[in-house]
């Protein structure tokens, strides 16, 4: 065994890293310093080649008709050109770089441009020869400094292809040096430990891993040595008791799993020829049995009915689709009856012999109850014989429990479908009792009196008649347009606040007044069938704002607490207790109080002439409905005829 490194692998990582870390930044300066000295210097290259143009510019401009502030701006702009190669400029960046010839080249420009300046600023056009010898001498001096400028370009360039090349050379060599190092230190540990892992699942425990270090890997490879020596000892003796286990998982697996399934079926069933038909296919497949039927016991248990079956022959079908109890082994079922196995005998005065024809041996009976009431029976057939273990017993049991259940569930929601079109039924009726058919009373009334008044020739009579009548109807319609308002509004089981709201939302949109809303305290939240009779009045009192009030805003505030309040509040006309307004809402406030007494509250009407009308509703400690104020929501299509009708 090789002598384990003392080096830990986070050190030999970092150490190699850092080396190839120092050589990468320090070619990467030098190559930005040269690349730096590249772009001054091609700068520094443009701006040469523009004092060229600037040259001969000056020359064109001095022989021609021009004035002297053009000549001398044109001398001062290549002075200053001259001062930037000289100076450079950083930012852009813009410098010549500086070597010998280079530095002889600009001197050069500098002594020409010195002697040949003052052609250009006299007053009198230069001498067109003088003028253009002295071009071309300047020309030729900055030509000369261009060439210089870019011979030393070239040299920086080919050092910066050096570097390159040397930076390539490195990022090879530094890959092989990953690469290598990663195989030695990481890959190749993991490769050893990976074959010893395979050898562990393949059922190898005596596979072990060679420790040629004492780094990271070392550790975790005396780890994995000393967790497969414990495994190989806990493994030892062990393969048995897991197959035991194993298999009864399995079973159990098996059974939880057909429990899971028919539970399901039976929860989404629609209808109870569904389910039971599901049923029996299932229970049959799931005990391998070769037919199964379903029976059900009527209310006296002297006749049992066949609600599905699978696989079931046709002819006993027909037969027995009514079996008169105790007739058969089928159907036969004592009030303490278990599941049980029932061998089927062959003989001309046996029961059974349709049976036997068929070529069953044994029939399974699994009774069905529910809360100890025997409800019907589970017929399941088999052509061989057939032993049932205790846990299929229980998981039969079991299966005929859930059917209960959902045959029970099925009755029961349609029971409570019943139930809740009946409570509509009611709801609407007592609301259409409430408001609508006390309009249409007094519609009656004033159509009578229209038609004496038309009689008797009155005709200021038959004008009042019509009126009344007019506003009566325009009454009836906001009746009904608020009755669909609010049974279109939900109650919450957590809240009645967003209900609140819902309410005056609608409120203002009838109305188009300003309504606000105020919730303080704590408090449990109301019963659902409570928060119904509590919206009902809150809506009468909104309801008798609209008509009588003439407010221009209304408020609704709720106290939470151990004892609800809730107040509706407007700043209308108000009314005394022998006001006309008074006797026209005293159907509303009998409605308003008759719903406050099925929840056990109290209902306050404070109004002053002038000053508003305020409506308290007192809710006792713990309120509860004397009558099931069912749902608020209607169903489509009673909500479109309501609509229509509106």
């Amino acid at each position: 065994m090789a002598m384990p490194s003392k080096n830990s692998l986070s050190t030999k990582l970092v150490t190699i890293g850092a080396v190839l870390l120092t050589v990468a930044l320090l070619s990467i300066g030098l190559t930005l310093w040269v690349t730096w000295q590249l772009e001054g210097g091609a700068a520094a290259v443009n701006e040469a080649g523009r004092m060229r143009m600037q040259m001969w510019r000056l020359n064109s401009t001095a022989q021609s008709k021009h004035s002297e502030p053009a000549v001398a701006d044109l001398v001062d702009e290549f002075s200053k050109g001259l001062a930037l190669l000289k100076t450079g400029d950083p930012g852009r960046p813009l410098f010549m770089p500086m070597n010998d010839e280079v530095n002889a080249r600009f001197r050069s420009v500098q002594a020409h441009w010195a002697s040949n300046r003052s052609i250009w600023l006299g007053s009198d056009s230069p001498d067109i020869d003088q003028a253009l010898l002295a071009t071309s001498q300047t020309v030729a001096a900055v030509d000369g400094l261009v060439t210089a400028i870019e011979q030393q370009l070239a040299r920086l360039t080919a050092i910066l292809n050096l570097f390159q090349f040397v930076m390539m050379a490195l990022a090879i060599a530094g890959s092989v040096v990953m690469l290598y190092t990663g195989y030695q230190y990481v890959i190749n540990p993991l490769a050893n430990l990976q074959r010893a892992l395979r050898s562990i699942q393949n059922g190898n425990f005596a596979a072990r891993v060679d420790v040629d270090s004492d780094d990271e890997f070392g550790q975790v490879a005396s780890g994995f040595n000393g967790m497969a020596s414990e495994l190989q000892g806990l493994y030892e003796g062990l393969e048995a008791q897991v197959k035991i286990k194993t298999e009864h998982i399995e079973a159990q697996r098996a059974r939880l799993e057909s429990l899971y399934e028919i539970s399901a079926f039976s929860a989404s069933a629609a209808s109870i020829e569904e389910l039971s038909r599901g049923f029996a296919k299932r229970v049959r497949v799931v005990v391998g049995a070769d037919a199964a039927v379903v029976r059900w016991s009527d209310e006296a248990n002297q006749r049992y009915l066949m609600l599905a079956s699978d696989c079931f022959p046709q002819d006993m079908l027909d037969s027995e689709r009514s079996l008169l109890a105790g007739a058969c082994a089928c159907g036969n079922l004592k009030f303490d009856a278990r599941t049980r196995v029932i061998p089927i005998v062959e003989h001309e005065d046996s029961p059974m012999r349709a049976c036997a024809r068929a070529g069953f041996v044994n029939v399974v009976s699994v009774p069905v109850r529910l809360q100890n009431r025997l409800l019907g029976e589970i017929d399941l057939f088999f052509r061989s014989g057939v032993q049932l273990s205790p846990q299929e017993t229980d998981l039969l049991d079991a299966l005929a429990s859930h059917l209960a259940s959902g045959l029970e569930s099925l009755r029961a929601a349609a029971l409570e479908r019943e139930a809740a079109v009946g409570e509509e039924r009611a709801l609407l009726a007592r609301e259409l009792h409430d408001s609508i058919a006390q309009s249409l009373s007094f519609l009656k009334i004033q159509v009578q009196l229209l038609r004496t008044a038309s009689r008797n020739a009155q005709p200021e009579n038959v004008k009042t008649a019509l009126d009344e009548l007019d506003t009566g109807l325009r009454e009836s319609i906001n009746d009904v347009r608020e009755l669909l308002l609010h049974f279109r509004t939900r109650t919450n089981t957590v809240d009645i606040e967003a209900a609140l709201q819902e309410t005056l939302q609608k409120f203002k949109h009838q109305t188009g007044l300003p309504t606000q809303l105020h919730v303080n305290g704590e408090g449990l939240p109301l019963p659902a069938d409570v928060q119904v009779q509590v919206l009902h009045v809150m809506q009468e009192a909104l309801s008798n704002v609209r008509k009588h009030s003439k407010a221009t805003r209304v408020f609704l505030e709720v106290s939470k607490g151990a004892e609800w309040c809730f107040e509706v509040r407007d700043d209308g006309c108000g009314f005394s207790a022998m006001s006309p307004q008074s006797q026209t809402t005293h159907v509303g406030m009998q409605i308003m109080q008759e719903r406050a007494a099925r929840i056990g509250a109290t209902v306050l009407v404070q109004s002053v002439l002038g000053e508003g009308t305020r409506v308290v509703l007192s809710l006792p400690a713990h309120p509860v409905s004397g009558v099931n104020g069912g749902s608020m929501n209607l169903d489509a299509q009673a909500l479109a005829a309501l609509d229509r009708a509106a």
